[in-house]
């Protein structure tokens, strides 16, 4: 159990597991977001504080910069004032500002000469400042240093008592973003406790949803095993997923496809040895007759040589043509391809079978529509044509005929045998392609049939990538009509 986990685990960390995988996807989808929001609403609120500050000041400051106009604070004659507030109330007021905002205020004349310091430090010194000669130009300025903790502004000081408004001063202020930063430390704080929180409720949901979500291919897994180990012969069924539908289907053909080659095996097996113990059988029983016959003439023994040599034949003819069977099917994709002309194959075939023909009174006939040219393996389409024109030959009717026919069109060519012999069951065109199967035992085995030279005939098309098709009427003949490409691939 431990091995188990251990390798579990293992395989979780390598990231090859898919619930590995989808743990990652929704811990990462969970935290990015909030990682994001929060930082995002930290910049935002910190950008919106800092705003609302200069505002705040920017109005307080325009307030006190009327008053400057209206008490005429630039006439450096204090008898010059027009009653009013005094300079006294004016410069405590800007006090009160600069205290306020823990800052600084200064009052800069068209001069750039500085009439009012909060800090007293700089008054009456010119000041030379990029900032207030844009102020002077009408355009206000102001910066954020967030490293040392300050905003500082530009405020026009505008004379409107004329037809036209006149920037007679500018005040350069500075204030503390001492209380934005403690807000924004105070924020960060409780966002990182949330974050943090959020972080454990997200792996925990991550999980639990890459497990929910994981364990329907589990269940294909121990599915699969319990199939594997012998436990069930039953179809699997996970229909949690399409995906897990498709797996489990794919599967089930597997499967069953599997079942019918373990069966077919054993049928072969099965049909092997009794093809070949039939042919032992049958010398076993003329060798024991012989033996026990002790003064049995010549004549009887040449008689039961013949039958026996007969036997080694007929097992011989078996052997080859299994041997020819695995063969093709251990290089199921082997293939020497040449060009040849078909028509001259069938006429070279059709020779040497005639005097097969002639012994049973058989009329062959061969009508070719067309010349073909073909890219095949000429060994194995002689093979094809041999089989099907022989088993036309042997199995057919006194004075019966054959009729050979090769056509073609722009991609494919036909060679079709037909004959006039016994025919085949509608109950076994599905199984004459099976290894052994004959339709009629005793008489396939009279003229030497081994129950093999379909299978080989069909194995052969197929790896031609062709096909082969077949209709027969019981007792009046059959026809078989092979369609082989005109060039032939030896890719598998």
């Amino acid at each position: 159990m431990t091995g188990k986990i251990l390798q579990g685990l293992k395989k979780f960390l390598s990231l090859r597991s898919l619930q590995a995988r989808f743990f990652i996807i929704m811990l990462v989808a969970g935290i990015v977001p909030s990682i994001v929001m929060r930082y995002g609403i930290l910049a935002s609120y910190e950008e919106r504080s800092v705003q609302n500050r200069i505002s705040n000041v920017q109005n307080q400051l325009m307030i006190v910069g009327n008053h400057l106009i209206s008490n005429n604070y630039f006439n450096t004659k204090p008898e010059g004032y027009n009653g009013g507030v005094s300079r006294e109330v004016i410069d405590a007021e800007l006090g009160m500002i600069s205290d306020l905002y823990e800052g600084r205020v200064m009052i800069i004349n068209s001069s750039l000469k500085v009439v009012k310091d909060t800090y007293g430090i700089s008054q009456g010194k010119t000041i030379i400042s990029e900032e207030v000669i844009k102020c002077f130009r009408g355009e206000n300025v102001s910066n954020y240093d967030k490293e040392h903790g300050y905003i500082e502004m530009t405020t026009p000081i505008i004379d409107t008592s004329a037809n036209s408004s006149v920037i007679v001063g500018v005040m350069l202020t500075s204030i503390s973003s001492d209380a934005i930063t403690a807000t924004l430390t105070v924020l960060d704080r409780k966002a990182s406790i949330l974050g943090n929180l959020m972080l454990v409720g997200t792996m925990a949901m991550a999980i639990i949803l890459s497990f929910l979500l994981t364990r329907p291919f589990n269940r294909v897994t121990d599915a699969i095993n319990e199939v594997n180990a012998g436990y069930s012969n039953e179809r699997i069924s996970v229909p949690d997923y399409a995906e897990t539908v498709h797996i489990v289907d794919a599967f089930n053909q597997l499967l069953e496809r599997m079942r019918a080659l373990d069966t077919s095996r054993q049928e072969f097996v099965e049909n092997v040895s009794h093809e070949l113990k039939t042919p032992m059988a049958a010398i076993k029983v003329l060798a024991d007759s012989l033996l026990t016959q002790q003064d049995a003439p010549a004549e009887l023994y040449r008689e039961f040589l013949v039958d026996i040599a007969s036997e080694i034949d007929r097992e011989n003819r078996i052997i080859t043509d299994l041997l020819a069977l695995v063969k093709m099917e251990k290089k199921a994709r082997e293939l020497n391809i040449v060009s040849l002309n078909v028509n001259d194959l069938v006429e070279l075939i059709l020779k040497r079978l005639r005097p097969l023909a002639r012994k049973k009174d058989v009329e062959v006939v061969f009508e070719s529509m067309r010349p073909v040219m073909a890219e095949v393996d000429e060994v194995k389409m002689s093979l094809i044509m041999t089989n099907l024109v022989e088993n036309a030959i042997k199995y057919n009717k006194e004075h019966g005929w054959v009729r050979v026919e090769l056509d073609a069109d722009y991609q494919y060519f036909t060679f079709k045998v037909s004959d006039s012999g016994l025919g085949i069951p509608a109950d076994s065109l599905a199984h004459i392609y099976e290894r052994f199967y004959r339709v009629d035992k005793s008489h396939s085995r009279e003229i030497g049939g081994t129950g093999l030279g379909l299978a080989i005939t069909k194995s052969a098309v197929l790896m031609h990538r062709g096909a082969i098709n077949v209709t027969s009427v019981e007792g009046e003949g059959s026809s078989f009509t092979v369609k082989i490409p005109l060039i032939c691939s030896t890719a598998g």
